[in-house]
């Protein structure tokens, strides 16, 4: 409770500063964007609005229709990213798939539902969406009504083991993964291209929150192996392989200054902000800090207790 307290003090403070320096209207009267890929036209991007946190959807193009890779943050990003994918291609979507519990994957879901299109994820994250949303709602609904979902959004599954799904006249693999950046999710494998939600970053600090720092080294060895040739982040842009290795020496930069700090229990809010701080000074051109902000206290209460853990022994 003390540490969904933190957090939701940290967000109220986002929040506060938005409303002293108005950049909140200037994120509402920004842009999305929409685009093809260049390296391959099948492949569309989405990115909303920065009041949408920036957050990348993208289309695939099948002979049979379109297959989108997550719902949006709001309401209102998931009918224009249906509008604009369908528009750009002259094709209908028919399918969407969430890959992990965070709002900015599955809070569009009715969007789609209502529009009559399937979407679906695995059993492991359909079974942690009721308790995000409910905490997601309590942080952002104020906000951002009336653009928040009335009710509590309902994927599908398609089970709980890595799977073909067949949609549009396409073949998809949906990988289904452990602890990570949430606490379990799915990445899409197509042709050469991945699909990674926010176990990727580009551009932008990591979503930290749950502490999972080690676990998610071990889902990057697993994307590795997989040996793509396009890598489709939740935030920034697409590129090649290397925003893999990019990532993982990001995470092992941030245990690096935790552990130098030789962090211990109780965790210190003082300890936390200094750990903050040298993080951000090591990547100063990354945005987001707040993602920083909001994980540091699980990712240093980790390293806290790995390091009692292993003077125990």
């Amino acid at each position: 409770m003390k540490h969904i307290t933190l957090i939701a003090s940290l967000w109220l403070g986002v929040m506060t500063g938005c409303a002293t320096s108005h950049p909140a209207a200037s994120e509402r009267r920004a842009e999305s964007t929409a685009h093809r890929l260049k390296e391959d036209t099948r492949v569309g991007v989405y990115t909303s609005k920065p009041w949408g946190f920036s957050t990348n959807s993208y289309w695939i193009e099948g002979p049979e229709g379109l297959v989108v890779i997550d719902t949006q943050f709001l309401p209102s990003a998931a009918r224009e990213l249906i509008e604009l994918a369908e528009r750009e291609t002259g094709k209908k979507v028919v399918l969407a798939v969430v890959l992990h519990p965070n709002p900015d994957k599955f809070n569009g879901t009715k969007v789609f539902q209502e529009r009559g299109i399937r979407v679906v994820t695995a059993r492991q994250v359909l079974e942690r969406i009721p308790a995000v949303f409910e905490l997601r709602t309590r942080w952002f609904k104020d906000r951002y009504a009336p653009d928040w979902p009335e009710a509590e959004p309902r994927p599908e599954e398609f089970g709980a083991e890595t799977t073909v799904l067949e949609a549009a006249g396409l073949k998809l693999k949906a990988h289904v993964l452990g602890p990570g950046c949430s606490d379990a999710q799915v990445v899409v494998e197509w042709e050469g291209h991945l699909f990674t939600g926010d176990l990727v970053a580009n551009g932008t600090h990591a979503w930290l929150e749950l502490g999972h720092q080690h676990e998610w080294l071990q889902r990057l060895d697993e994307l590795e192996r997989m040996n793509p040739r396009q890598v489709h982040p939740g935030r920034g842009g697409s590129a090649g392989p290397e925003l893999l290795a990019r990532q993982r020496a990001y995470l092992e930069k941030v245990i690096e200054l935790v552990r130098a700090s030789e962090p211990t229990l109780p965790v210190r809010d003082e300890a936390v902000a200094e750990a903050v701080k040298r993080v951000k000074a090591a990547y100063p051109d990354l945005g987001y800090a707040v993602f920083l902000q909001v994980g540091m206290p699980e990712v240093y209460r980790r390293e806290a207790e790995l390091r009692a853990n292993a003077a125990g022994h």
